[in-house]
């Protein structure tokens, strides 16, 4: 078992440590032997190379003992040295070798940038190649200038692609020289579908899923969280640090939130909870407590209402923006001046419409909704009815307050019984 004292770090920083076969010193590293066997490619060699005279290692992973910020121990002794004194195998992708200051192309052979560094994460005993960074932080740091790197650039902006993206590299590689591509255009790196995302982390074991969890920035990784399992999210929150839970719940509606803490054991769910917003914290806490199962405590008001003139193709044409950090963007609500809810549309029946029609031409005006002071069962057993993706919450004077995701009430459905 190998004893890694940080759980993530980068090639550069490994690359010449010294290694100790037990307590001799035999070397330094000289680079790190991957296999692409699944979604983030698995280190399985060290490769040493030894004083002039001797032929370098190639050592399976599993005999390293200990990776430190100064050296490297394996455990190998003098009798089994020579098994080791081999090349590595044509079919090994060599990190230093055929990845380091390589250049980057997109799905349309657009340059992204030039690989200087690769992230390193460690988990479960195995070490896992996670993302390519092309920062100008990690290209100064590689040249010896720390301390300019630190004035010159922000060592956490992030200019790193998750190897999620990275294309299989060619089977026979050689000394490889060409470059490196991905699976998405130089546009689209940060638009993979959460869904998308979700069914990759589903399909991993338990390193693998982390490490790749652990490279998406705070957006993705809220989006992905709520679209996981619940078996998942209890282990992507127990592995990472509550403070980065904290920010990733945070970004979640507050029924959401409260449907991810609830799996957790108290005491950590109390953690993560003092961390967060006051107000979402109280109404989390409430949902988690079943004190209220008023369904306006699980709504969210961030919906796309337009009024009735609004012209079809404009909603189209600025869907994105519209639906941009909303929480049901599935369905467009109606409201007249008041804040009256007049209608819906949802997204099928705007891409039907014929050309020049309006919200109010094609919106339903019969609109199922939830009163506000509907409970949470009432509201499981609307949608087990009706089966829509979300309903709206309405005061007494019809008035659009927020709406509910079928996801959020049908998640939460097993404590109401």
């Amino acid at each position: 078992m190998a004893v890694v004292i940080e759980q993530e770090f980068f090639l550069s920083e490994v690359l010449g440590r010294r290694v100790f076969a037990k307590k001799k010193r035999i070397g330094r590293l000289t680079d790190l032997a991957i296999v692409e066997t699944g979604k983030l490619p698995e280190v399985t060699q060290v490769v040493v190379s030894r004083p002039f005279g001797y032929p370098r290692l190639t050592v399976p992973w599993d005999r390293v003992v200990l990776i430190s910020n100064q050296e490297i121990v394996l455990d190998v002794g003098d009798d089994a040295m020579e098994q080791f004194e081999r090349a590595p195998q044509e079919n090994l992708i060599l990190l230093q070798d055929h990845i380091l200051d390589k250049k980057i192309l997109d799905l349309d052979d657009h340059e992204v940038e030039v690989v200087y560094d690769v992230k390193l994460a460690f988990q479960n005993d195995k070490l896992y190649a996670a993302e390519v960074d092309f920062s100008h932080y990690r290209a100064l740091r590689r040249l010896g200038l720390r301390k300019l790197a630190k004035l010159l650039t922000n060592r956490n902006e992030q200019a790193r692609v998750s190897w999620l993206y990275v294309q299989p590299l060619p089977e026979q590689l050689g000394s490889f020289a060409g470059n490196i591509k991905l699976k998405v255009p130089k546009a689209g790196l940060a638009e993979i579908h959460p869904v998308d995302l979700a069914d990759i982390l589903e399909e991993l074991e338990g390193g693998q899923r982390v490490a790749l969890f652990n490279a998406l920035d705070a957006e993705q990784a809220s989006d992905t969280l709520e679209e996981v399992e619940p078996r998942v999210q209890r282990e992507l929150i127990r592995a990472i640090e509550k403070e980065r839970a904290a920010l990733l719940i945070n970004e979640m509606s507050p029924a959401q939130a409260a449907d991810i803490l609830a799996i957790l054991p108290r005491d950590q769910a109390g953690a993560i909870l003092k961390l967060l917003d006051r107000d979402k914290s109280s109404k989390v806490e409430h949902i988690i407590g079943e004190h209220d199962e008023q369904i306006l405590l699980y709504g969210s008001a961030e919906i796309i209402k337009l009024p009735p003139t609004t012209p079809v193709a404009e909603v189209l044409a600025r869907y994105r923006e519209l639906a941009a950090g909303k929480e049901v963007a599935m369905y467009v609500y109606i409201t007249d001046g008041a804040g009256t809810l007049k209608g819906v549309v949802n997204i099928r029946e705007m891409l039907a419409a014929e050309p020049g029609r309006t919200l109010g031409d094609i919106m339903t005006e019969h609109v199922i909704s939830l009163p506000k002071d509907a409970t949470l069962r009432e509201a499981a057993m609307m949608f087990e009815r009706y089966d829509f993706r979300a309903l709206p919450i309405i005061d007494d004077s019809e008035q659009l307050l927020s709406a509910v995701s079928s996801r959020d009430v049908r998640s939460l459905k097993p404590r109401l019984a």
